[in-house]
């Protein structure tokens, strides 16, 4: 089965073409970081007018460089949700109209499930079950996979998303947007003795995780280093080191318990914030010492890209799966009301 995949629900236009026989034929991203830049964040309808530019010649492009007749496939998959709403009306609405123009089913896929999948779009990619640690932006949970659709939450952020922490954190420090990255660059100067900030929630049991009082001990620590309301640059560097290795840290010891929860030998990560080298450092540690093996994306499949839902579409489709004529995009939509497919995929 060969399906069209778009993403649409932030600030990243998304498209790709995967053969279920062949793999990834062609993928296009286009990111409009450049445009919400001045702004310091996502302009909601700058991004909706964006992928309504963007969508057409990214298809095109894709199709093109696929080596594909125009329409040649036999299925479209399109993120339904979650997102900004508008965005996700763009990406829906162009998906299904193609898919009803070319007589094809469509499939309204989860943006979450996109993410976790998407280590199974390489070829040594993990077999089911396993625990997924699916951090973003957005997003910071920690879901037992064990198959498609079966997902049970074992632990997710009470308030920011660890990629939202990384982000308001490099604000905080006078980086421009999106700071989340370029504070990972800057902890690699800085000084591993010199600041520890506090793991959040790793006395208590459980799973789930919390990144605003980290975020306030940062700040507290930014004023104290303070002359005249200026910082020197190796300070910030000691301190976005502290703030990184906090985050990791707590991520690995939540990741440690629900291995260990499940008694899963396979532990994947995935999400924009699985593409930082200290996280993929500090988890492969922590997967040798459970003797455990983890997966992730490659780095151009770990943000927001149409590869993956394409993939996931493609898993839903084939397991006899489709959405109706009716566009429903979901600007909230909770992982674990997805359902097992009715038919086992062939």
């Amino acid at each position: 089965m060969r399906v069209l995949g778009i993403e649409s629900s932030c600030d990243e236009t998304g498209v790709a073409i995967y053969d279920s026989e062949q793999g990834l034929l062609a993928h296009q991203l286009y990111s409009q970081i450049d445009m919400h830049a001045e702004f310091g964040g996502v302009v909601p309808e700058l991004a909706s007018r964006d992928h309504i530019r963007k969508l057409p010649g990214l298809i095109r492009g894709c199709f093109a460089e696929a080596g594909l007749a125009w329409g040649d496939v036999d299925g479209v998959a399109y993120t339904e949700g979650p997102g900004l709403i508008g965005a996700l009306m763009v990406g829906a609405m162009v998906g299904r109209s193609l898919a009803l123009a070319w007589d094809v089913p469509a499939i309204g896929v989860h943006h979450m499930e996109g993410h976790l999948l998407a280590p199974l779009l390489e070829e040594d990619g993990p077999d089911f079950p396993f625990v997924a640690l699916l951090v973003s932006g957005g997003h910071t949970m920690l879901i037992n996979v064990e198959g498609i659709g079966a997902y049970t939450l074992l632990g997710e952020t009470l308030d920011d998303a660890a990629g939202e922490a990384f982000d308001k954190t490099a604000k905080m420090m006078g980086l421009p947007y999106p700071g989340g990255p370029l504070l990972g660059k800057l902890a690699q100067q800085g000084n591993p003795d010199r600041f520890v900030f506090p793991r959040p929630m790793v006395d208590r049991p459980g799973m789930d995780f919390s990144f605003s009082g980290l975020k306030t001990a940062v700040r507290v620590q930014i004023a104290a280093l303070a002359v005249d309301e200026v910082v020197a640059e190796q300070d910030m560097a000691d301190v976005a080191w502290a703030f990184q290795e906090a985050v990791v840290d707590t991520l690995a010891i939540k990741c440690r318990r629900a291995l260990q929860h499940t008694g899963h030998k396979t532990l994947v990560i995935a999400g924009g914030v699985s593409a930082n080298l200290r996280l993929r450092e500090k988890l492969a540690e922590m997967a040798v010492k459970q003797r455990s093996r983890l997966f992730y994306p490659r780095v151009e499949f770990c943000t927001d890209n149409g590869a993956m839902i394409a993939y996931a579409g493609t898993r839903r489709l084939m397991a006899g799966e489709c959405t109706d004529l009716a566009v429903r995009p979901r600007a909230r939509w909770p992982l674990t009301e997805l359902q097992v497919p009715a038919v086992r995929e062939v």
